[in-house]
């Protein structure tokens, strides 16, 4: 069966890339993951990916002399593999309108919120959780949306609420919404997202 090829992006320790491996053949169907990029050569996601038989590549930003050498080093390398949907699955790096502008709604990230709210610049890891405690919401959550130029400014594709304990740390609300919300709807938009792509091939 034809599947979409899947590169994730990764800065870390791999959840999301972990929810996204363990969904093949399950909810993930219509794409495949070919590729996993880490901008960290010490990423744990890159043996999670190893593990899995999937292939690996390290673009270091500390070793390229710019922004536009370190995206066209990750552009060569969605090219080389014929990649055709790129998920961002706690990537650290911000991506320039230069680079999103080349994939249109072939970009995917997962946020640890309800977009629009406690989310942009500055909001990423923890510090979106501490803000929404602070804020003191009784609901949280996650969103999978497109990328473009904008910081979680692309269209929405799935989202899935969390609720807020009274107990909650910044710690336990962010393990919470890892495994009731991204873990679920990641995996989910990508069938999406690959389904899609799939069928405008055969149009």
């Amino acid at each position: 069966m034809l599947k979409a090829k899947i590169a994730v992006l990764v800065s870390g320790g791999g959840t999301n890339l972990q929810a996204l491996l363990d969904s093949q053949g399950s909810v993930l169907n219509a794409g495949e993951i070919a590729l996993v990029i880490s901008n960290n050569a010490d990423a744990y996601a890159l043996e999670r990916a190893k593990n899995a038989g999937v292939k690996t590549a390290v673009v270091s930003k500390k070793a390229c002399a710019s922004q536009e050498e370190f995206e066209d080093k990750i552009s060569a390398l969605l090219t080389e593999n014929k990649i055709d949907l790129i998920v961002l699955a706690g990537f650290m790096c911000i991506l320039s309108e230069r680079f999103t502008s080349r994939y249109p709604k072939r970009i995917l990230n997962v946020h640890p919120s309800l977009i629009p709210s406690f989310c942009g610049k500055g909001f990423y890891g923890l510090h979106v959780h501490e803000a929404a405690l602070e804020y003191g919401v009784k609901v949280t959550g996650a969103t999978v949306h497109f990328v473009n130029e904008i910081p979680d400014g692309g269209e929405i594709i799935l989202q899935k609420a969390v609720d807020i304990c009274p107990d909650d740390t910044p710690e336990s609300l962010q393990k919470r919404v890892m495994q009731e919300a991204e873990w679920k709807i990641l995996p989910a938009a990508t069938e999406l997202v690959s389904a899609s792509i799939l069928l405008e091939g055969k149009e």
